[in-house]
This record gives C-alpha cells, sequence and structure tokens, in this order.
C-alpha cells in the first residue's frame, strides 16, 4: 500500500538511544527524519527554515520542552500534525497540549516502533 510522497518529521528526543531507534524505524518505514537532541534544537532547526511535514517529541526535555515546542511551533504552523511521545502523560491527556488546530496523538513511553508509525500517518491524514 502506497501511502504516496515522504513525510518528513521534525523529531525532538532528548535520550540518544531512544532517538536512534526511533529515527531507523521511521527511516525504513518511509518517513525522512530531521533529528533534534531536544526541543531548542528542534525550534532553532525550524527557524532556520527547514522544511518538515510533521512533529514528533518528547515532553521532559532539557532547554525547551515539548509543550513549549508544540506552543512555538503552531503559533506559526496552526494545523501542524503532531505527534507527542511522553513517560508522563499530562492529567487531561493531548487536551492540555493542544494550540493551534491541527490533529495531535499522546503515545506513553515505553512503546514500539509501529505505534509512533501510525499515529503518525494518522496526524497526517493517510490513516
Amino acid at each position: 500500500m502506497t501511502r504516496g510522497a515522504a513525510l518528513r518529521v521534525l523529531m525532538a528526543e532528548d535520550e540518544p538511544l531512544a532517538a536512534e531507534v526511533i529515527q531507523e524505524g521511521l527511516v525504513e518505514a518511509g518517513f525522512e527524519v530531521l533529528a533534534a537532541n531536544d526541543g531548542q534544537e528542534a525550534f532553532e532547526l525550524a527557524s532556520g527554515g527547514a522544511g518538515f511535514d510533521l512533529l514528533l517529541t518528547d515532553l521532559k526535555m532539557p532547554r525547551l520542552g515539548g509543550k513549549e515546542l508544540i506552543a512555538k511551533l503552531r503559533a506559526r504552523r496552526p494545523d501542524l500534525p503532531v505527534v507527542v511521545m511522553t513517560g508522563y502523560p499530562p492529567p487531561n491527556g493531548a487536551a492540555s497540549l493542544q494550540t493551534g488546530r491541527g490533529p495531535m496523538r499522546l503515545l506513553t513511553k515505553p512503546i514500539g516502533i509501529a505505534p509512533i508509525i501510525a499515529a503518525l500517518w494518522d496526524v497526517a491524514g493517510r490513516g
């Protein structure tokens, strides 16, 4: 089943091993990945003109957390599709992270690569 052109994912994950495993899985699934070590680096990539279709972010990161990253990116792109992965889901779930009007999914760690891929396809409207 073809899902069209490759989607470019901006990924913010501060755990190096997790980031490597997720990036490999996404590339194998046909995504292009721009990897950032934390939210600040991801925001700098976006601000520098890096093109991407989706945001995949952790919540708890140094310098700039996922919630703040989502708010900053959606201030510019309210429709940006977002997938959040976290070991510490907020009490109100994805609703407490929602800014803008783009689709959002919240995944709780530990999580395998298949649910991440499915969530990305889903928020991209290609699920």
